[in-house]
């Protein structure tokens, strides 16, 4: 348990630990000068049948509530300290608050300096006390007189500290490492040495860990733990951890930083939060209202966005949005302070909701529905509530990570909430069965019905039919539903297009025929520059319209694309074609490169190799600036080839092979509509597809 102090400047907080513990915990010279303290002590005081305590000794002066902060977010227990000759005092108020607002539930009050007044003076600042707690979480806790010079009452504070550690529940351990760094030092023949409280979690020696935000790796030498070497520490600790590693030193981790698992490392700028303003407050606080924000050890500057309609009124709670100056290293219930820019007041404070807060759309009822599952504390109830709300499923990775959760922990949650698993490459997904049955029926009936009105086509468009549904999926989680769907034998993938397992669209045996007779023409060593729809004809002495009729009925059927006016070329030339630009651009300075590097490796004309670069424009596989390309990542997939397997990792294979999405391509000035065709006019969707 970490004993933590609370209380105005020269109350006699210091006194009162070094009684306790026989340790005086003002360390710094300007402090023995001074008489007060300024920076955090520590001190351990050993119990017997229980672990030692670890006390944090914080400053009573205004000017070092900040640090008073620091020290305040790991303790346990508060003992708050009131002089019977001052009585309540501005900083005992403060801190009371901070008190509260940190969710502190559990302390004992002590009223200083009993020599110096009559017992009637104790009985009227005692009952003060009790006035100021009675609202408070801290409730009706002990109030013991004790005097540091006479010793009075010092026996009987030990005692109630000791038993209330007793019946202290121990922090659970099975969360993920975190240690909030209040200190970071060199010691000669050591190295450098990092202590904090462990917030979470457990770690070892030899231990690799991350120092966040900065990223930095280290490895754990060696551990104290509540002033004793130690293999291992874990959550409610003090820790002293001395680390090793490349960019190590004690300037490069400072007050404030987090180390924890590696996997923990993804720190936030942007956070949804509870925020209750405290009643003392002049004024509401208002949109964009700047302050100073202190979580953990941590302290930044931040802007207020507050999510409700009106400004936040004092003595209430709503939800707001805190935008950070520079990112910290968080958790999802996480409690944080807030004061004012001049460090001269508390404000408020609350919990954090969403570590990945989004910039725009942060006020719609869908968003609000989610931070209001986001308030459930318990990490089951949360992950059932998200499920029930937009987007209707949950990352479950990322949700163990912001929770600073073991990934298992979550995976049997959801197991146990009987969800539906959505895997996509390394993410894996999870939806309530009730709202999967509902996607599914969905997605079957309209598939249904468009086969039966479209017979001749090959499938729907995948955006299409994404945007159609009643439970509109986010791109990432419909694409591994429809993985699902594939892995289940339900439906079939067969490039942009989606059909159920069933429906196969074929030729007449007539166009078959003629087919067979085009297609090795368009393909082979003529691949990258095949004739064109009036040569095919004249070579195979069939009528032109019907040479043009049938390579547009093989672009809708994704055989082939239009790629200039009349110019067709086969769904792999195409895809080869992609590989090459891609291949050429990642060998190319800035990614940049020239037409004519792109027409010697197809070994085809000037002529043509642009028409095939300016078709890639279109569809913007390539973005052009003046002669130079460079190749778009995200569109490479658009003219992939998407096949139905099952790789070995569970993930269907292939990309794209066609962008068509939509009913209304056209296949441009004085030509004919092509139903869901692809020429080289049509503009590719604005989405990009899976």
């Amino acid at each position: 348990m970490i004993v933590g102090t609370a209380g105005h400047i020269d109350h006699g907080k210091t006194s009162l630990v070094r009684a306790l513990t026989g340790i005086d915990t003002d360390r710094l010279k300007e402090e023995k000068a001074r008489g007060i303290s300024i920076d955090l002590g520590f001190a351990y005081m050993p119990v017997n049948g229980a672990q030692i305590l670890g006390f944090v000794d914080v400053p009573g002066h205004e000017k070092f509530v900040h640090t008073m902060l620091a020290g305040a977010s790991g303790i346990d227990f508060v003992l708050l300290v009131v002089a019977a000759d001052d009585g309540i005092m501005p900083q005992t108020r403060e801190h009371l608050a901070i008190v509260n607002l940190l969710g502190i539930e559990h302390g004992i009050v002590a009223l200083t300096k009993a020599d110096l007044v009559p017992e009637d003076r104790l009985v009227e600042v005692e009952v003060a006390v009790r006035n100021e707690q009675a609202p408070l979480t801290l409730g009706n806790t002990p109030v013991i007189a004790v005097s540091t010079v006479s010793g009075r009452g010092i026996g009987a504070l030990r005692d109630e500290i000791v038993n209330a550690a007793r019946r202290f529940t121990p922090h659970q351990a099975s969360g993920r490492f975190r240690l909030a760094v209040d200190r970071s030092f060199t010691i000669q023949g050591t190295g450098t040495v990092v202590t904090g409280t462990v917030l979470s979690g457990t770690v070892s020696v030899e231990d690799h860990v991350a120092v966040s935000p900065s990223g930095l790796v280290a490895r754990v030498r060696s551990i104290h733990t509540q002033n004793r070497p130690s293999e291992n520490g874990r959550a409610g600790d003090r820790c002293a951890l001395n680390l090793v590693g490349q960019g190590i030193t004690k300037t490069a981790i400072n007050r404030g930083d987090m180390v924890c698992e590696q996997s923990l490392h993804a720190p936030t700028g942007r956070i949804d939060a509870t925020l209750r303003v405290l009643s003392s407050e002049a004024k509401p606080i208002g949109h964009w209202f700047p302050v100073r924000l202190h979580h953990a050890s941590a302290e930044v500057g931040a802007r207020i966005v507050v999510l409700a309609e009106e400004a936040a009124i004092p003595g209430t709670d709503t939800f707001v949005q805190l935008v950070l100056d520079s990112p910290i290293a968080a958790a999802v219930g996480d409690r944080y302070i807030i004061r004012d820019t001049s460090a001269r007041r508390t404000i408020g404070g609350g919990r954090f909701l969403d570590l990945r807060a989004p910039a725009r759309k942060r006020r719609t009822p869908e968003r609000m529905a989610q931070l209001q599952a986001q308030t459930l504390v318990a990490p089951e109830r949360a992950f059932e509530a998200l499920l029930a709300v937009h987007p209707f499923y949950v990352d479950i990775a990322a949700f163990a990570r912001d929770r600073a959760i073991a990934t298992a922990d979550a995976s049997a949650v959801a197991a146990s909430l009987g969800t539906v698993p959505l895997s996509i490459d390394d993410t894996a997904l999870a939806m309530s069965p009730d709202r999967w049955e509902k996607f599914h029926s969905n997605l079957w009936s309209r598939l249904e019905r468009f086969h039966v009105e479209n017979q001749d086509l090959p499938g729907m468009g995948i955006e299409l039919l994404r945007a159609g549904l009643e439970v509109r999926l986010p791109i990432p989680a419909f694409r591994a539903a429809l993985q699902n769907l594939v892995r289940a034998g339900e439906i079939v993938l067969d490039g942009a297009w989606v059909r159920l397992s069933g429906h196969q669209v074929t030729m007449t045996l007539a166009d078959e025929r003629l087919w067979d007779r085009i297609e090795p023409l368009l393909g082979g060593a003529a691949r990258f520059r095949p004739p064109r729809v009036r040569d095919i004809a004249a070579l195979l002495a069939v009528p032109e319209q019907q040479t043009r009729r049938l390579l547009k009925l093989g672009g809708r059927m994704g055989k082939a694309h239009e790629v200039a006016q009349d110019h067709f070329f086969l769904r792999e030339a195409v895809a080869e074609m992609v590989a090459i630009i891609a291949e050429i651009s990642s060998g190319a300075e800035g990614g940049w490169f020239t037409a004519m590097q792109f027409r010697d490796r197809v070994e085809n004309g000037r002529k043509v190799a642009i028409q095939i670069l300016d078709f890639f424009d279109r569809h913007r596989v390539t973005l052009r600036r003046g002669d130079l390309r460079r190749v778009d990542q995200n569109r490479l997939d658009l003219f992939g080839n998407m096949s139905n397997s099952i790789a070995g990792d569970g993930v269907v294979s292939g990309g794209d092979t066609s962008p068509v999405g939509r009913p209304d391509f056209k296949s441009g000035r004085g030509r004919e509509t092509v139903f869901r065709g692809f020429d080289s006019h049509s503009l590719p969707p604005s989405i990009r597809l899976i």
